[in-house]
């Protein structure tokens, strides 16, 4: 599944590195497809990113925007494995009793 055209490949491998970094399988289309511009129309000539696994979408769509979180960290809501505290996933320790989040993944 498509995830995005990038406007260099400089921005798509950067892509690629991100998603990698938290284990969202990935493809680079269309690496050197920009040799090819005049015969074929610009807005088809860009790098594109694809997904390996389409429920990948919407944290891969937070990654690329910088919404994500760090490497290893929730992409959603958790519950400490300690305390049961409800946690955001920008949260990667309990505000309550201090656990990590990797203590409980």
């Amino acid at each position: 599944m498509k995830l995005s055209r990038a406007p260099n490949l400089l921005i798509a491998q950067h892509w690629i590195n991100l998603l990698e970094q938290v284990h969202i399988s990935c493809e680079l289309h269309n690496r050197y497809m920009q040799g090819a511009m005049g015969d074929i129309p610009v807005d088809q000539c860009g790098p594109e990113v694809w997904l390996e696994h389409e429920a990948d979408l919407p944290a891969a769509q937070r990654v690329i925007t910088g919404a994500a979180p760090t490497p290893g960290a929730p992409l959603m809501r958790w519950r400490c494995g300690s305390c049961h505290e409800s946690l955001e996933p920008q949260f990667t320790t309990c505000w309550n009793c201090g656990s990590s989040y990797s203590d409980f993944s």
